[in-house]
Order: C-alpha cells, then sequence, then structure tokens
C-alpha cells in the first residue's frame, strides 16, 4: 500500500470519527428549573428569557384532577403544558391556543413541565426574548 493511500485512510478515518463525535454532542443546553409555591400561595410568578431555539422548562408537582393555570406575557414566546411522562406531547399549546391557558384539568398525578420557547423567525434567527410566567394550581 502507498504512502499517499494509507495518508488518504488515516485522514478519512479521522473525518469519520470526527463527525461522529460531532453528531454525539448534546443539543443546545436547556435550562430546567422546579418551581414551589410559597406557604398559603396557590401561584408562582417568574421572570426569564430564552435565546434562538432554546427553551426553559418549569417543573410543577400535582395531583389528578386539579386545575392549572399558566400566563405568559411575551411578544414572541409560547408555552406547552406537558404531562407527567412526557416525551414532547403537550395537553396545551400556547402557540395554537393562546397564552392563556385556565381551568386545564390534570389527568394524572406527578410532574408537570410548563415549557417556554421561540418559533419561527424568533427561534431560527437567534432571537432574545424576555418573559413573565404565572403559574397556578388548584
Amino acid at each position: 500500500m502507498s504512502l499517499a493511500t494509507r495518508s488518504r485512510r488515516y485522514v478519512l478515518a479521522g473525518l469519520v470519527s470526527l463527525g461522529a463525535a460531532t453528531l454525539c454532542l448534546p443539543a443546545f443546553a436547556q435550562s430546567r428549573e422546579r418551581v414551589k409555591f410559597q406557604r398559603g400561595n396557590d401561584n408562582a410568578y417568574v421572570e426569564g428569557s430564552i435565546s434562538g431555539d432554546g427553551y426553559h422548562d418549569y417543573i410543577l408537582g400535582a395531583r389528578k384532577g386539579q386545575k392549572m393555570g399558566v400566563s405568559l406575557i411575551s411578544g414572541q414566546a409560547y408555552f406547552n403544558i406537558l404531562p407527567p411522562g412526557s416525551t414532547g406531547e403537550a395537553i396545551y399549546n400556547s402557540s395554537i391556543n393562546g397564552n392563556d391557558a385556565t381551568n386545564i384539568v390534570l389527568p394524572a398525578n406527578g410532574d408537570y413541565t410548563i415549557r417556554v420557547y421561540q418559533m419561527g423567525a424568533a427561534a431560527d434567527g437567534g432571537a432574545k426574548t424576555s418573559y413573565g410566567l404565572s403559574m397556578t394550581i388548584m
């Protein structure tokens, strides 16, 4: 085998390894925060910001049959309510139903995720969006 052929094989093997390593890199780091209501309150308010296609998850524990309300104040952000065990399926999608969810009856006991995100040009263009998020469980 010639030196040129061996060199090409090493370069090709290196590129394949680099490509495999790149595919294994984690996606853009996301934020996750557990929300705890202050004693005597059934609601919480948080402020935050997201950039591009990033998202922020807020985790709330609740019981089956309780009602959840979520309100998002933002120009470009939306939220989904994900039930316990969800792999992305939402029981409420604000990009379809609006940024005020009221009286959402919870189908199971466990941790619910409120995922705040951007879509379209804001997500694709890397826009940074600030928001206020109010969450209630009754």
